[in-house]
């Protein structure tokens, strides 16, 4: 029986990755032309397409998020390219991994904040600079919000380029570096165009499912746009989530309109990055072929260093900003510090922040728990039959990453509404491990098939069942990549807003969506207060996951994979 359960693990991830997404997107095309039963509408209309097109500022919202997404992408990606490009290989590139890893951490909406109360008109960065220009007032700058994005774009960049470079240098081993450098180097081409020449097409094919779903999740992105994104219009994905919220039931038909055209937009968006590949893959095979040898590159490669420093300085000076503004007492501009600093913030946040908290934890903890135990089933069936993921298979394991997430979920909402159900803890830890679910299988991945396998084959000429194999010896040996991958798990899920406003309906708030909503109010040290704990609870699980094997295993040191 117990071989059975590997195999029924398969279908059941396959299941909840792709069912979910199959009657999400559903549930928003039944909508977006008119048929939805439970408000009496039972034909089929083009009349929400037709609202749609004539709501003001559409057109400038979706540009705003195309392009947004876009050029957070590029920018990103670029960063990424050139920083390994220049260092891979040197201690440069593995100080700044141990810099960049503890960042996958801190959620979206909390490093959007940090970037908004370092760079708004009172900000801190102004603060810094007001004694050398003469400044006693906030300029009149409207940042964050501009109209064109900018803010949204630099907070998506500072949030996105550590996951691009992570993801790429968990690619990079399996590229010949080595013998690339020296190819190169022997011809006269510099660092980065040899290393563009001769192995970024192996490595971007790699990591080419995580820039689509870069550019999914930043051209649809609610939580980041609220916080930093332009507003009257705002990006398209913020006007879908008004719709959504109306109190009014016939907006929910232009909201599934408004949700179809969302799809189109991420589709065209991924349309325009692939011409985009092809004509990067047509420039540099031109340049390579003309002998361009770029090999006064050392100002570029200093320049990426400092870029991704930036990212990171960023990311930590707006924690500190965040922990500063929750222990502020008076705190005038255009003072640096505060006159005092005190408790009461937390204090008078502490009585609201209990039912968030709890939901935050159960939900986190439960989807979690749910994706390993899938992960697990499904790493050990091919360790069974011998086949690792293929292309097919990864794409399926990024497809909840790609589609965007108010186009599904919104459909999902509707479903669960037209059943009837009232368990919304459960319906929101099921869609949070649509989620979660790839996180946790790409961070366990290559760690499990890394294993040495000689030990299993030992136990199992020793009479030792599969069952037996897999609690006593491969799970015990990696209880570090294990725990790692849940902690990397519990982050994402605690970061999740959409699916949570849309599926818990404002019955169940987790701190993230209690944290979005503070935005639009001017208590920065409340919301400071629900940012920082937000950021502290899944640096709390990765803290465990590192304590806890340090101390089941601290007298077997060779217990570490």
């Amino acid at each position: 029986m117990i071989a059975y359960l590997p195999n029924s693990a398969v279908v059941l991830t396959l299941c909840l990755l792709f069912l979910p997404i199959t009657f999400g997107l559903l549930g928003t095309l039944l909508p977006a032309f008119g048929y939805l039963p439970a408000l009496g509408h039972h034909g089929l209309s083009l009349q929400p397409f037709r609202d749609l097109a004539s709501t003001p500022g559409l057109v400038t919202a979706t540009v705003l998020s195309m392009a947004t997404g876009l050029v957070a992408t590029l920018i990103s990606l670029a960063v990424t390219l050139v920083f390994i490009a220049g260092h891979a290989g040197t201690p440069m590139l593995s100080r700044m991994q141990h810099l960049l890893a503890p960042l996958l951490a801190v959620p979206h909406a909390a490093v959007a904040f940090g970037v908004a109360f370092l760079f708004a008109p009172s900000g801190f960065l102004i603060r810094l600079a007001a004694p050398f220009l003469g400044i006693d007032r906030p300029p009149d700058v409207l940042i964050p919000h501009d109209p064109l994005g900018f803010t949204m774009i630099a907070g998506l960049v500072i949030k996105e380029t550590p996951f691009l470079l992570l993801v790429t240098l968990a690619a990079l081993p399996q590229v010949e570096l080595g013998a690339a450098r020296r190819l190169a180097a022997s011809f006269g081409y510099g660092r980065i165009a040899g290393f563009v020449y001769l192995l970024w097409p192996t490595l971007y094919r790699q990591i080419r499912f995580a820039v689509y779903a870069v550019i999914a999740y930043t051209s649809s992105v609610v939580d980041v746009a609220l916080i930093l994104g332009p507003n009257l219009p705002g990006t398209l994905a913020v006007q879908l989530l008004q719709w959504m919220n109306d109190p009014d039931l016939d907006a929910r038909f232009l909201a599934s309109a408004g949700a179809v055209l969302q799809l189109g937009m991420t589709l065209a968006a991924l349309l325009l990055w692939l011409f985009l590949e092809r004509l990067s893959a047509i420039m540099m095979r031109n340049a390579r072929e003309r002998g361009w040898r770029f090999e006064r590159d050392r100002l570029l490669c200093r320049a990426s260093v400092l870029a991704v420093g930036l990212v990171g300085g960023v990311v930590f000076a707006g924690l500190a900003i965040l922990a500063i503004w929750s222990l502020a007492g008076l705190w005038r501009f255009p003072d640096i510090l505060p006159q005092s600093f005190t408790l009461r913030s937390w204090m008078s946040a502490s009585p609201s922040l209990g039912n968030a908290v709890v939901t935050t934890l159960i939900t986190g903890f439960a989807s979690t728990l749910l994706a390993i135990t899938l992960t697990i089933g499904c790493l050990e069936r091919e360790l069974q039959t011998g086949r690792n993921v293929g292309e097919k298979s990864l794409l399926m394991l990024y497809l909840p990453l790609i589609v965007p997430q108010i186009t599904f979920v919104f459909g999902l909402q509707l479903l669960f509404i037209g059943t009837g159900s009232g368990d919304r803890l459960a319906a929101l830890v099921l869609v949070h491990l649509v989620f979660v679910l790839p996180y946790v299988f790409l961070s366990l991945a290559d760690p499990w098939r890394a294993l040495d396998r000689r030990y299993e084959i030992i136990a199992t000429a020793l009479g030792r069942s599969r069952i037996s194999v897999l609690l006593s010896i491969r799970l015990p040996m990696l209880m570090r990549p294990i725990l790692t991958a849940m902690a990397v798990g519990f982050s994402v899920s605690v970061a999740q807003y959409l699916p949570t406003v849309l599926i818990g309906e404002g019955r169940l708030a987790t701190i993230t969506t209690e944290a979005v909503a503070l935005a639009s109010g001017n208590n920065r040290r409340v919301i400071a207060v629900y940012a920082l704990l937000q950021t502290m609870l899944p640096f709390l699980a990765f803290a465990l996951a590192s304590l806890i094997p340090a101390a089941l295993h601290s007298d077997r040191q060779e217990m570490k994979v």
